[in-house]
């Protein structure tokens, strides 16, 4: 017994002076509670963004009058997305350029995917066969139309109407049995040929544009049940927020993405919009905009929500990082002053709608005390929608530990 110990004795202390110890940064979970990369083994539908049971939730709570959710459904239902006289305006290519310049379908294209999903929403939480129908119209119009995203935004926007989409498909293919078979099908089609390849390979312009594009990719992947895209997807995320979210546990300067090509010092503070002074929250775009900070933020959460109803709950993973982040700019965006190391002493405020999916997550069901998120969070209620991929989030996530 003696020798048993020694060795072993022996084998740690050769273990501890071989090198130095290694510490995993507290974003990450332990190693063997850390999710696995693997797509799940059956794919939960509907199970983008949003679940059966937030859907129950949103419409009980609705139905019976509650508040936020009464106040969030009608702020919906007065929406232009919510409109059942809707006409879409599908176009075989879509063209857009930076700064929406030219704009030949965009607006047009991102509006209507979110207004299949707003109407889906509708659908669920009324029962009313008018909703469903004029979004499986604007779905089968756009499948039976567009061929490609062309012009230098073309990533973009295809992440952003690209998110849409699989959304409001999850709710009309899995809650209603009408939407005809080789429709439905057709559908899938665009998903895998058109939206599919512009984004499952990332981007390395700025960090929302990569986070946007793997929303869409996740949601395209649950839908079409394609595990390998799922995967990819998912690894992409978990490489790029590292890069979007700074932790002081980073260390002097912040991670980069692999292939960034992000090798110095001048680089990396050139991408981070001039700022060289990092803070627990600080993101990749605090010191560009709000505005922009706001899409990133969106996707992560709406990413992580996702991978939650898939039954690989990346929140542990990412839970610093998001709860600071959020913190961070609800605070300037309640509208105290930067100081004068942040971003020149000046920000661009206009967060906007984001702040429900993962306040509700690491506050209600994780129990991390978010004062600011949570004051900006019921400041904004009910949440509305930013016009681009956003919508509705009070009604589907607030107080929703689902």
């Amino acid at each position: 017994m003696r020798r048993k110990l020694t060795l072993v004795v022996g084998a740690l202390l050769g273990a501890l002076t071989a090198g130095p110890l290694v510490v995993a940064p507290s974003t990450a979970a332990p190693a063997a509670t850390r999710p696995s990369a693997a797509a799940p083994a059956t794919f939960t539908h509907p199970g983008v963004l949003v679940g059966t049971a937030q859907l129950d939730l949103a419409r009980g709570k609705v139905n019976s009058g509650a508040q936020p959710w009464k106040n969030a459904f009608d702020a919906m239902r007065a929406s232009k997305h919510a409109s059942l006289s809707r006409t879409p305006k599908p176009r075989a290519v879509v063209e857009c350029g930076s700064y929406s310049d030219p704009n030949y379908g965009c607006t047009d294209e991102r509006e209507d995917a979110l207004a299949a999903y707003t109407l889906s929403l509708a659908w669920y939480i009324t029962r009313d066969s008018k909703n469903q129908h004029k979004a499986i119209q604007i779905m089968d119009a756009w499948s039976a139309t567009i061929k490609d995203h062309t012009n230098s935004n073309a990533p973009l926007q295809t992440g952003w109407a690209g998110s849409s989409w699989p959304r409001a498909a999850e709710i009309i293919r899995y809650t209603y049995n009408g939407w005809p078979k080789d429709r439905t099908d057709r559908f899938a089609g665009m998903l895998r040929t058109v939206y599919l390849p512009k984004v499952i390979n990332g981007s390395q312009s700025n960090g929302n544009w990569e986070l946007s594009m793997m929303e869409a990719a996740v949601g395209i992947s649950v839908f079409l049940e394609d595990k390998a895209s799922y995967d990819k997807a998912i690894a992409k995320f978990r490489a790029r927020v590292p890069a979007y979210i700074y932790l002081k546990s980073d260390g002097d300067l912040p991670k980069t993405a692999p292939g960034s090509g992000l090798d110095t010092r001048d680089k990396i503070i050139k991408y981070w919009q001039g700022q060289s002074a990092f803070v627990d929250g600080l993101t990749q775009e605090t010191c560009r905009d709000f505005t922009h900070t706001g899409y990133g933020l969106s996707a992560i959460s709406h990413i992580v929500e996702t991978s939650r109803l898939q039954g690989q709950d990346l929140y542990p993973e990412v839970a610093d990082r998001l709860r600071h982040a959020l913190g961070f700019q609800a605070t300037y965006e309640l509208g105290t002053a930067p100081p004068s190391w942040l971003c020149g002493g000046s920000v661009k405020r206009g967060l906007g709608p984001v702040t429900e999916v993962g306040y509700n997550a690491l506050h209600n069901r994780m129990h991390h005390e978010m004062t600011n998120t949570q004051k900006l969070t019921e400041r904004q209620r009910p949440a509305g929608s930013n016009n681009l991929f956003v919508g509705w989030e009070t009604l589907t996530h607030a107080e929703n530990p689902s």
